[in-house]
Formats: structure tokens, sequence, C-alpha cells
């Protein structure tokens, strides 16, 4: 009988096998968008059990889990990590179909070399087993990356973060090589002052600037931006429900900041125009340093606000919205290609029905010299 997971696993066709085993196979990764946590790379974490490495952080797992009906003490909670195994080994047979079931079993193949379906019945069997090669280094943080034939990747950063644990991993050597990426996403939250404020202030101090204007938050990302890329960043990423079609007044955007500032909450026209100014000038800026810009569109987050209160953010409360952003889009690009700033973009939509609209619309773009600008 053949295994679930095999090494022709969702190729179904000659070409598909043949350009994967001949081609794609054997090539190293070069993971220019993760959310690994440098302090774990940097640190070379060795894992307490699967639980800790499965389920700790895994809001999508934490979804089904939820759907299924386990309680939240085994998602977040203060269970055991043999009780919080347990409830997603009974959980797994329910995710037939969906990408969890596949990605559990090929996690479960390869490194772990377990061919057995996960399920309450075999759920002790596969514990003990992954436990047990979770001892050896071949399985620590950078073990598992260098078993998956991770050559670079990229971490996820805030303008604030110090990078020391980017500067401590470099030190040392290792590998796979890791590298920032420039997530100035709390730069644009003037809906929300105190939170805002409280980012300013860290902004103002590892910067060495004042920050009581729009113009001093220009210089000190300025600073922040030049000290990511001395130390290897060549990636920004921005995470937006939407992309505003709005014209931009540069004195409303300067109120707008200083009304923030003294804790005045921006309206929505009002934040959406100052979302619109600011990624121009930060764009400006991965230009003039030939980075990559990447825009994560379409995700409204902290859906569950009782939970959120709990848990925080990054809890899997999030989900897919239905916001347009076309024109929006289109006013931003086309305003940094009038202005010669536009760079290498990558752009991520989450829901599929703006498909096709993307598409058509970056082709409007395209610009040598860059290949698939």
């Amino acid at each position: 009988m053949t295994a679930f997971i095999h090494k022709d696993f969702l190729l179904d066709s000659v070409w598909a096998r043949r350009l994967y085993h001949e081609f794609a196979a054997d090539l190293p990764i070069l993971d220019y968008h993760s959310h690994l946590p440098p302090e774990q790379v940097a640190s070379d974490k060795r894992f307490r059990s699967i639980t800790e490495l499965w389920l700790e952080g895994d809001h999508y797992k934490w979804r089904a889990m939820r759907a299924a009906g386990v309680d939240e003490s085994q998602c977040t909670g203060t269970a055991g990590d043999w009780e919080k195994f347990q409830a997603w080994s009974r959980t797994v047979p329910r995710t037939l179909r969906n990408p969890l079931y596949h990605w559990t079993h090929l996690e479960l193949a390869f490194p772990f070399g377990i061919h057995e379906l996960l399920s309450e019945s075999t759920a002790a069997r596969i514990y003990h087993a992954c436990n047990e090669r979770l001892t050896s280094s071949e399985f620590s943080a950078c073990g598992l990356l260098r078993q998956f034939g991770v050559e670079a990747f990229c971490t996820t950063d805030d303008p604030v973060d110090d990078l020391a644990h980017h500067f401590a991993y470099q030190r040392s050597g290792a590998s796979p090589r890791m590298y920032p990426t420039w997530r100035p996403d709390s730069a644009l939250g003037v809906s929300d002052p105190v939170t805002y404020n409280a980012w300013l202030d860290r902004l103002a101090a590892c910067s060495g600037r004042n920050v009581d204007s729009y113009e001093q938050l220009l210089d000190a990302l300025a600073v922040r931006h030049a000290y990511f890329h001395e130390h290897g960043c060549r990636l920004s990423d921005h995470g937006l429900v939407t992309v505003p079609d709005v014209s931009v007044d540069r004195q409303n955007v300067q109120r707008t900041f200083a009304e923030a500032r003294i804790g005045k909450a921006a309206t929505r026209d009002r934040a959406n125009e100052f979302q619109l100014a600011l990624l121009h000038e930060l764009a400006a800026m991965d230009h003039g340093r030939g980075w990559v810009q990447q825009f994560h569109i379409g995700a409204i987050r902290n859906n569950n606000t009782r939970q959120f209160r709990a848990l925080g953010p990054n809890a899997g409360f999030d989900s897919i919205g239905d916001e347009t952003f076309g024109a929006g889009l289109q006013r931003l690009l086309d305003g940094l290609e009038q202005r010669q700033r536009l760079g290498k973009t990558i752009v991520y939509n989450l829901n599929p029905k703006d498909n096709e609209m993307l598409v058509s619309l970056l082709g409007n773009f395209q610009a040598g010299p860059s290949v698939g600008k």
C-alpha cells in the first residue's frame, strides 16, 4: 500500500514529476518572507517537544482546533504539552482536504521520517518518536533549516528593532544566512494614538532624533532605514488592509500627525490620506537604496475583540477582507513611476476575487532593466 506522503505527492502528471525531480527538487530555498523568530535562530534553539515546535504560535492550527471544539486551554492556554498534542491529534482527521492535513503529514514524513497518519490512536507513538528525534542536533532551529535546504531567509522586523540577534548570528558565521526585513506598519498607526505614541517614543530613542512633526518622523525613519541597510536588509514589507484611493494634501498629513502626537485619533479619511502619503515616502527610501518592496494586501486583523484583549495579536483571529484596492494601488504605483521612484515590487493579495485585476494592473508598470519588475 502506498503511503499517503510519497515522492510524487501532488505531482499528478509526467511533466509535473519531471519538472520537480529533474529541476526543482535539489534547488536551495531562498525565502524572502518569513516570520521565523531571529532569537531562536541565533541561539540555535533546541525544542523541548513536538508541541513546542508545532503548536506554540501556530495560529492556523489553533483556528482548526477551535473549530473542532477544542478548549482554549489546549490551544494557547495552560494545558501541558501532551494534552495539547492529543487535542491536535484529535483535530487532524477532521482537516482532510484542508492544507493543514497535507502540511502535518508532509512534516511528519520529512524530516521526522514518520509515515503514519496522525490521529488519536497514533498520537502517543508519534509524539514520543518526534520527541526522541528532537534530541538530535539535526533538529535544532538551524539543524532543521539546513535539513530543508534553506540557504538564506529574511525575517520580519520593526524599524525600532535593534537587530541584536541578527548581529550575534552574523558574527557566529552559522548557516543558513539570515537577513532582516523592514516592516514599518507601526509608522502608519495614527488611528490609535496611545499605541502610536508609545512606538514613536521608541523610534525617537533608537534613531536619536526628535519625532514631534511629520518631517521629523520621516527623518527618524530615514535614519533607521540606513541602519537596516548597513546590516544586510534589502527588503521592505507592508501589511495593508487596502490601498486608499485618495488625494494627498501635505498640510493635512502634517496636521494629522501633530494631532495624533497629542492623543487625537485620526478619522478614517485622514488616516487613509496619511497612509498613502507615508507609503510614497517609504517607497522612495526603498528605491533610493535599491531594495525590493513587498505589499501584503487584504487581511483584516484581530476580529475577535474579546480574544484580542485576552491573547493579543496573531492568535488566529484574522481573515480575508473584501475592500477594493485596485484604484488606490494604481494611484500609488503611478505616483512613484512619475517621480521615477518605483522599485521592484512584490504584491500578495489575500482575496482571490482580486487576482485578475492585480495581474493586469501590475502589467502597467513593467520596465527594463528589471525582469518581472
